[in-house]
């Protein structure tokens, strides 16, 4: 069945059943491969998207469930020439290490960053509570968002 889907601020079509995970249309209809498949439970947070400014693991979520919805993958944070703060402090605080988890966690982090640009170390957390690292970064990547509050408020 062809279903019309709001992906980074433009209409896209996929063929999919309407039981599909978001994140198989996704990656496997669109080609936006930046969510990253983990566990397929919602548990672990690789696969994090934005829907209607709320972070969401996408393999939870039947594609049907978001006719309608706004959706904002990691594809849209920024590019080579223009990275999002969030992006510039993660390379700065080297808060990545195999990257596997780091698109869910930047969106977690981006979609509290839209609503507070000056999170207290608790409020990170609990942000982040959905997505899990095992290469032992939790302290880098506290600084590089509290890092990147900083650039989104002007300060430096």
């Amino acid at each position: 069945m062809a279903l019309t889907i709001q992906v980074n601020g433009k209409p896209r079509e996929v063929q999919a059943d309407a039981e599909t995970p978001l994140l198989h249309a996704l990656r496997n209809d669109l080609g936006l491969i930046g969510s990253r498949y983990g566990c397929g439970l919602g548990q672990c947070g690789a696969c994090t998207v934005i829907i209607d400014g709320k972070p969401v693991q996408s393999c939870d979520v039947p594609v049907s469930a978001v006719v309608g919805k706004q959706i904002t993958t990691v594809e849209a944070l920024g590019s080579d020439d223009a990275m999002h703060p969030l992006q510039k402090a993660f390379i700065t605080e080297q808060a990545a290490q195999c990257g596997y988890c780091s698109s869910g966690i930047l969106m977690s982090a981006k979609a509290l960053l839209d609503v507070n640009n000056n999170p207290s170390d608790a409020e990170i957390r609990k942000a982040l509570e959905g997505n899990l690292c095992r290469c032992g970064t939790h302290s880098r990547i506290l600084r590089a968002i509290k890092r990147a509050a900083k650039e989104l408020r002007g300060e430096q």
